[in-house]
């Protein structure tokens, strides 16, 4: 009696087991995979961003006008040009961080941002020095009048302080600011190298050409928890996708005659 009303659900078992041999399935259910670590996901989204970055990176990075200073075929009228453009760049860019710290001063990116406007207030005083060099005051540099193209980058900065997450900025800054600081860490040594300048004279290209230690893991903690909480993916890449191309607006202008 007992193997006669087993023998259905034996019948069953067997024909589900040639199913499974058929269709290549396991009958052992799949070990369940953990959750990600936050940071692992900051640093694959970095990873992944700068991969489908690198086109544009590599023509910031190769840029015509880095390699006419390095020729010394960039004309001193040129780049009194580009201390202009710089400084209103620079300007524009300490109001728009500290906005930042308006809007994060409360949250555990404060420091963040609160380094980025001591940063920026100590480019800002390079760059007079530089300026300075060239034979210019700060007057002079505040009455040069910017091109639209050349401050697409920092209108765009204005426009993250004003509606984007922390999350968005940390990565858009994460991504940019190496490829700019190897543009200007170049400019720096072609300067000294073709024009005469001093090292002191140039400091402002060696001060953003190396990031400090802090910077990076300070940005992928502000992503992690952006990502583990309600920030969206599309919106941080849209963010360093968009600012990636603005830097190299700045670039295209600085080499126009």
């Amino acid at each position: 009696m007992y193997t006669t009303r087993m023998r259905p659900f034996s019948i069953w078992r067997v024909a589900f087991s040639l199913t499974l041999l058929l269709t290549g399935a396991s009958t052992l259910p799949a070990a369940a995979a953990g959750p990600i670590d936050p940071t692992t996901k900051a640093r694959r989204l970095i990873r992944e961003i700068r991969a489908e970055l690198k086109p544009v990176e590599e023509q910031i990075r190769n840029h015509p006008y880095i390699t006419a200073l390095e020729n010394g075929q960039v004309s001193l009228d040129n780049i009194r040009a580009f201390a202009g453009e710089q400084y209103h760049v620079l300007k524009s860019d300490l109001r728009s961080d500290a906005h930042m710290v308006t809007r994060f001063g409360a949250t555990s990116s404060a420091p963040f941002f609160v380094d980025l406007v001591k940063g920026e207030s100590i480019a800002i005083g390079l760059m007079l020095d530089f300026a300075a060099a060239l034979g210019l005051t700060e007057a002079d540099v505040q009455a040069y009048e910017p091109r639209p193209k050349g401050q697409t980058y920092p209108n765009y900065a204005t426009w993250l302080g004003l509606y984007a997450s922390d999350a968005d900025i940390a990565a858009a800054y994460l991504v940019n600011f190496p490829v700019f600081g190897e543009n200007t860490g170049r400019m720096g040594a072609a300067l000294r190298n073709r024009y005469g300048f001093t090292a002191q004279q140039t400091a402002f290209f060696d001060f953003f050409s190396s990031l400090p230690a802090s910077f990076e893991p300070a940005a992928l903690a502000i992503i992690a928890a952006g990502l583990n909480g309600c920030a969206n993916p599309r919106s941080i890449k849209r963010a360093a996708r968009l600012l990636q191309a603005y830097e190299k607006d700045f670039w295209d202008t600085v080499a126009e005659n």
